[in-house]
């Protein structure tokens, strides 16, 4: 295993958790699985965007950092590695499309103080997929409060990642077009994102398609 800790990345619906999971089990690793479900304003908040935006995104920060924090502070000495379905960067990224300018500029304050002492991952792995069909996974997992998520919301997540991972420079990050791929019921596919993720790779982005 090349990579110590690993974030899975991408949009609602690209199937970050389940890859974690599965990853996890190959490989026995410690894994970080974001409690999205206890949030308790997002219901109201794809119903009430903008007035239930700052609550919504607040909590989720405090909600990884708190995480975070406790998995990093008690290491599994008997894990060699990690898979982490998020990336602490996310809380910003979904940030600037909830939250108004005074909002934003207020919670990046706050995020910029709690993001000071987190490790960075050796590896992000982006599972990238067109809007149709991240709105087909969202559909069938069944969310009831997903189930209006506006294609233009889902549009400008991914441009955000995308311009975001492209910026970074010191560390590698995997770009996965998995678009209409269901590598949770397809072996042969999950196997190729196994030997993609297993590579050693240095600092810059790298696209890779399965198809």
């Amino acid at each position: 295993m090349n990579h110590q800790y690993i974030a899975i990345e991408g949009n609602i619906g690209a199937g970050k958790t389940t890859l974690c999971n599965m990853l996890t089990k190959e490989w026995n690793c410690a894994k970080i699985l974001e409690q999205f479900t206890d949030n308790p304003f997002l219901p109201y908040f794809y119903k009430q965007p903008e007035r239930y935006g700052f609550p919504v995104e607040l909590f989720f920060m405090t909600e990884r950092h708190k995480q975070l924090q406790d998995f990093f502070s008690k290491p599994d000495l008997f894990k060699n590695c990690t898979v982490a379905d998020y990336f602490f960067v996310k809380t910003l990224l979904f940030a600037q499309h909830t939250l108004q300018d005074e909002e934003y500029r207020l919670f990046q304050r706050l995020y910029n103080i709690l993001n000071a002492s987190f490790p960075q991952p050796d590896l992000i792995v982006y599972l990238h997929r067109t809007v149709p069909d991240l709105q087909r996974n969202i559909q069938h997992r069944g969310r009831d409060y997903e189930q209006n998520i506006a294609d233009e919301y889902l549009a400008k997540v991914q441009a955000s990642y995308l311009n975001y991972l492209k910026s970074l420079t010191d560390i590698p990050v995997l770009l996965l077009y998995v678009d209409g791929i269901r590598f949770w019921e397809d072996e042969n596919a999950y196997r190729k994102i196994v030997d993609c993720i297993s590579e050693s790779y240095s600092p810059r982005v790298y696209h890779m398609n399965l198809f």
